[in-house]
């Protein structure tokens, strides 16, 4: 768990942070399409979590010495449980079952949009600038480019099931993300994560065993058994210390690009390693859509800056 104190100090150590976590998330949505094809998504994700939160918790209480959360703290747990890792994570890994590996990814990287959406609609605290419909536009129309590419293919039973899951997992996305922003508590945020992977792996243990007809752990493949192993290794442990870890040592709007490379990764990767269908159609309409979030994200940027830089009246 002293991973981040391995790393280069400074703005160095946070680049490095970025890169693996660009990397390792962009890859964990191969794997766990990999994991998918030979066992129901929703047990694969209740393993992956309940072993990626109970090292972080164990870690955190028996060598960190931290407190058991106070009930008003385990209450907060328990909805980020339920919109980050039960709906966001275990419906996107869903998804996988049934939609190619890079359209899952890139709907999920969607979410900044979503926000501000939510935002404006519901709480008014946004305002629609031009940069931030410029960007709301590219994204809609790159996500349209991608599905007209897939459209004129022949779908596998449930593709349309699956781009549902995938936009609900990522507005689930969009409203923790939101809960987070308007209602902080006082925790380290590795040892909360823990949690919230362990309240999440027993929520989904309970819906895969009474929804799904779930494979017993003694049939389960050495090639499922090390898909986990990354997820929990790379993806739940590493990706997020190295996450954190660059948010602490880079700018906000730069420890945000792992946001616009990992479904690039995710599918350059697939490709290579899934032979998932990769055309200039796929490729451009997932630029124009990173770029479209970009803009959204830095047009809010500006004008929160603008906003601390006007002086009182």
């Amino acid at each position: 768990m002293n991973i981040s104190n391995n790393l280069p100090k400074g703005k160095a150590g946070g680049y490095l942070a970025l890169c693996i976590t660009s990397i390792v998330w962009g890859t964990t949505w191969v794997a766990s399409k990999i994991g998918v094809a030979e066992i129901p998504a929703l047990q694969m994700a209740y393993i992956r979590q309940f072993f990626g939160g109970i090292c972080f918790v164990l870690f955190f209480m028996l060598y960190k010495k931290l407190a058991f959360p106070t009930w008003k703290q385990f209450l907060w747990l328990l909805i980020m449980a339920i919109v980050m890792f039960v709906l966001a994570n275990g419906l996107s890994t869903w998804s996988l079952k049934f939609i190619p590996t890079g359209l899952s990814a890139l709907v999920g990287a969607l979410y900044p949009l979503s926000v501000v959406i939510i935002e404006m609609v519901f709480f008014k605290s946004r305002s629609m600038t031009i940069l931030t419909f410029i960007g709301l536009l590219l994204g809609i129309s790159g996500i349209g480019i991608v599905f007209y590419e897939n459209a004129f293919q022949h779908h596998p039973e449930g593709f349309f099931f699956g781009v549902i899951l995938s936009l609900i997992a990522m507005l689930s996305w969009s409203v923790g993300t939101i809960i987070i922003a308007r209602n902080k508590i006082k925790l380290n945020p590795y040892y909360a994560t823990g949690w919230q992977m362990l309240i999440s792996s027993f929520i989904l243990f309970i819906i895969a065993e009474s929804t799904q007809p779930t494979i017993p752990f003694r049939s389960i493949s050495l090639t499922v058994w090390e898909v986990i192993t990354y997820l929990v290794l790379a993806g739940s442990l590493l990706a997020f210390i190295a996450f954190i870890y660059s948010m602490k040592k880079l700018p906000a709007a730069v420890s945000s690009l792992y946001a616009y490379i990992n479904p690039l990764v995710a599918m350059v990767t697939a490709a290579i390693v899934l032979n998932e269908k990769l055309t200039m159609n796929i490729l451009w309409g997932a630029i124009v859509t990173l770029a479209g979030v970009f803009l959204v994200n830095y047009s809010i940027k500006r004008s929160r800056d603008k906003i601390i830089a006007e002086p009182e009246q």
